[in-house]
């Protein structure tokens, strides 16, 4: 201030220095408060703000500063070393490692697989499962009831003044299971594989190959006893089902426009064609309108790989988790069907773990991935079906 005041009394009279200093010492005061407010702002959101000193005046405002990670004990170096050498070789995690109670068996204990191994594991089932990515995924404890409206409200036009009915909404419910999803994998490693990122990019394709096979079979075609209910075992809303004659050798145009005459249009914009990849070639590729259009189209995107489409409605082709259309068969086999996945609630109550024991009777090393998983349909109304009935 001194120096200051002797710069300023070349130009400014006595009490022109006086009153300025005091707007000096007024910024300062204010400056000081207005750090504090920063520092106390910047604490609610975890910064750290150094205090505001008098002479200084120095506040770290960067917001670099982050408050201590809560840990994870499943994602330390420790436990993926020792997750590691359980897969490799079956030695079992130190206690200390899983919290495990010193009453419990260790040789009944499995693993759980460390959480970033976890987590690329379920992005590669989301980028190699052609059902998993698009059906909804939730987390809701076993046993709890899940309320699902069965149909949709209506307005109407009124006249000025006047009110409309009211309209009771059908609500349905569904109760997720416990049902335990248990993949035998083969782990073709070797013991001299000593670091985990190469042991994790193995671990994560066999246990996703696995896994992915199981999940979407159910989720098409499960019996709903003992593992989730699959779509085709849905009792289809009146009306939505189309069914082929014993007698008939192939599919005709007419079936398939039928088909889509019975998706009901409040449900068409995200649904698609699901079938095998012979129906589609053998039945309905090459199959023309009374235009002599084809119906069917297989273009080629940017990545190279086919785009299926019937109606220019996507069709998805579910490999073997579907009967493909015979000529005859000896019970009615639903071959293929319109649904919006979305309508599709896929529930897991317990994160993957893994497992790794003897078979007493045949002495082999055995090597399981576990889940509690279910699944259901909550909103049946985007599925129409296509039976091939029996002679």
């Amino acid at each position: 201030m001194e120096l200051r005041a002797t710069r300023l009394d070349r130009r400014l009279t006595q009490p022109q220095i006086v009153a300025k200093m005091k707007e000096v010492e007024a910024l300062d005061a204010k400056f000081e408060e207005e750090a504090k407010i920063q520092a106390n702002l910047n604490a609610l959101a975890g910064q750290k703000v150094a205090a505001p000193a008098a002479a200084a005046q120095s506040v770290d405002l960067s917001g670099t500063a982050k408050t201590p990670d809560v840990l994870d004990r499943y994602d330390t170096d420790e436990y993926k070393k020792a997750f590691m050498n359980y897969v490799l070789t079956g030695k079992k995690i130190p206690a200390e490692l899983t919290n495990v109670d010193a009453n419990t068996k260790t040789s009944d204990v499995g693993a759980a697989i460390p959480t970033t191994t976890l987590q690329k594991i379920y992005e590669k089932i989301e980028a190699t499962g052609m059902i998993l990515p698009r059906v909804t995924h939730t987390s809701y404890k076993g046993g709890v009831t899940v309320p699902t409206s069965s149909a949709k409200p209506t307005a109407s036009w009124v006249a000025e003044g006047e009110g409309s009915d009211k309209q009771k909404k059908a609500l349905g419910s569904i109760t997720f299971a416990y049902h335990k999803l248990r993949c035998a994998i083969s782990m073709s490693l070797e013991v001299s594989i000593v670091t985990y990122p190469m042991f994790e990019s193995q671990f994560v394709a066999n246990v996703a190959e696995a896994m992915v096979k199981a999940e979407e079979q159910s989720i098409i075609s499960g019996s709903g006893s003992g593992q989730p209910k699959g779509i085709t075992k849905e009792t289809v809303v009146t009306g939505q089902n189309i069914d082929i004659a014993a007698a008939t050798t192939a599919l005709a145009y007419t079936d398939l426009v039928k088909a889509e005459a019975l998706l009901p249009q409040a449900y068409d914009a995200d649904a698609v064609w699901c079938m095998t990849k012979k129906t589609f070639f053998e039945q309905i590729v090459g199959m023309v309108d009374d235009k002599k259009q084809p119906v069917a189209r297989v273009n080629y995107g940017l990545s190279g790989k086919p785009v299926y489409s019937l109606f220019g409605r996507e069709v998805v082709l579910v490999g073997d988790y579907l009967p493909s259309f015979t000529a005859s068969v000896t019970a009615d086999t639903i071959f293929a069907f319109i649904f919006n996945f979305k309508d599709y609630l896929w529930n897991e109550n317990l994160g993957m773990t893994f497992r790794k024991y003897t078979d007493n009777a045949t002495d082999d090393e055995v090597t399981v991935a576990l889940a509690l998983v279910d699944g259901k349909v909550v909103d049946k109304n985007s599925l129409v079906t296509l039976t091939k009935k029996k002679a």
